[in-house]
């Protein structure tokens, strides 16, 4: 017999509600009646208004009429608050679905029960399994409808820009109305050669610049922290301090205060070569050495973060493993690369991946210390030293190409996750999770 499930599961569907009446939870099916019956309320006025707005991101810009004899600029639709308010009614939708999914579910499974002759929950009863039984799932709810709001939501909207035509000077609200346009701008930036030669040159750099600036960090970091702590070496503490101090200086004034020390006229790097009878270099102004320069100072920036990380690692390593390498004659080169080195990567490859992630979009270091320069005249408003990153931040605050920049963001991010995700399951860290504990 499968009279209860069947009924309290079509009631639930008609109704969010009828379904825990029916199973005789009044004050459950009350709560979720009353959720229905607020959401009614709620998309009766403004469901249409959102599928409207996110169909045709509004028809009526900004124009001057008469009022009484007189020219008055009126307000028209502002497409991209059109688009924010649409996407929050339309979450606020898919949340709605979500409560009438579990509205059903609840009522079927209750049903069941009855099927069974077992006698239905009290609400006190409810209650209790929850706390007892379900309590992070459902604790877990509020954080999670923030996480839609403050997270996924942002991240829908900025992949929805990349589809318009959001862009400076013809598409800015509200003077002008913003339209969808599909794949143009993806196709304008992959094939334009405008905006291709930018891109590719510009993407090149990023890649080069994240492998470099990941692979020297790390390694700086691995050399100096086997150094420090090799046996012989006296005021090891002072050693650590010392190599700390880069990056317990906030990154910005380091940064700020390494552009003035790196300046080609007034530097004092340049004249302390002068002292030695050597030219001056254009570490900031030519391209070539403006690339040098910035992985030299993210160096000087990042090695202490992988030194901390190593030191950390090494006082994990058994003491015993070097012993019985010893025993068997193993030379001191032997030790790293088959015991030290291993447990390293071991240790940091996921650290490692994230480091080359964040050095993608390694925003501080390229803007605070070149802002992207020096200028490069093939490229569309951005200069020779600017990352994918600074050159996105451009587009938006100083020349208004939102729709580019969007398109910049999400290829960003295919980068990065795709990168991330394929090298991080390819580790022993994710392989062997379980070795260390």
């Amino acid at each position: 017999m499968q009279r209860h499930r069947t009924r309290a599961a079509i009631l639930s569907t008609v109704f969010m509600g009828l379904g825990q009446i029916y199973n005789r939870q009044f004050i459950k099916g009350i709560i979720f009646l009353a959720v229905e019956a607020l959401g009614l309320i709620y998309f009766i006025n403004n469901l249409g208004r959102a599928i409207w707005g996110i169909t045709t991101l509004g028809d009526t810009p900004n124009r001057l009429e008469k009022v009484n004899g007189i020219a008055k600029m009126v307000a028209g639709d502002h497409s991209i608050f059109i688009m924010i308010e649409s996407l929050i009614t339309l979450l606020f939708f898919v949340i709605i679905l979500g409560a009438w999914y579990i509205n059903i579910r609840d009522a079927y499974k209750i049903g069941a029960a009855r099927d069974a002759g077992l006698e239905s929950n009290t609400f006190k009863q409810t209650v209790r399994y929850i706390l007892d039984y379900k309590f992070a799932q459902t604790f877990l709810i509020l954080p999670s409808i923030g996480i839609l709001f403050f997270t996924i939501m942002p991240i829908i909207f900025m992949i929805m820009l990349a589809f318009t035509n959001f862009a400076a000077p013809d598409h800015i609200p509200p003077a002008k109305l913003v339209d969808w346009v599909g794949f143009e701008t993806f196709r304008n930036l992959l094939f334009l050669k405008t905006w291709s030669e930018t891109f590719y040159g510009v993407l090149t750099w990023t890649i080069i610049w994240a492998v470099l600036s990941t692979v020297t960090t790390y390694f700086g970091g691995v050399l100096v922290a086997l150094l420090v702590n090799q046996k012989g070496i006296r005021f090891k503490g002072f050693w650590r301090i010392i190599l700390i101090v880069p990056y317990a200086v906030p990154q910005m004034i380091s940064l700020l205060l390494m552009r003035n020390l790196f300046n080609g006229q007034f530097g004092p790097i340049n004249q302390y070569l002068g002292y030695f009878g050597l030219g001056g270099l254009p570490w900031l102004t030519d391209p070539f050495w403006a690339k040098v320069t910035v992985i030299l100072v993210n160096m000087w920036v990042g090695i202490p973060v992988s030194m901390l990380l190593v030191m950390g690692v090494l006082t994990t390593i058994p003491r015993d493993m070097y012993e019985a390498a010893e025993v068997d004659g193993a030379t001191n080169y032997q030790k790293f690369r088959i015991i030290t080195l291993p447990m390293i990567l071991f240790s940091t490859a996921p650290t490692l991946i994230m480091q080359f992630a964040g050095n993608i979009n390694n925003f501080n270091a390229i803007y605070l210390l070149t802002g992207g320069a020096p200028v490069n005249g093939n490229y569309q408003y951005a200069g020779s030293t600017d990352l994918l990153v600074t050159w996105l931040y451009k587009l938006t605050s100083d020349q208004n190409k939102n729709n580019m920049a969007s398109a910049i963001g999400i290829i960003i991010f295919i980068i990065v996750a795709g990168f991330s995700l394929y090298n991080y399951r390819r580790t022993k860290s994710f392989k062997e999770e379980d070795m260390i504990q």
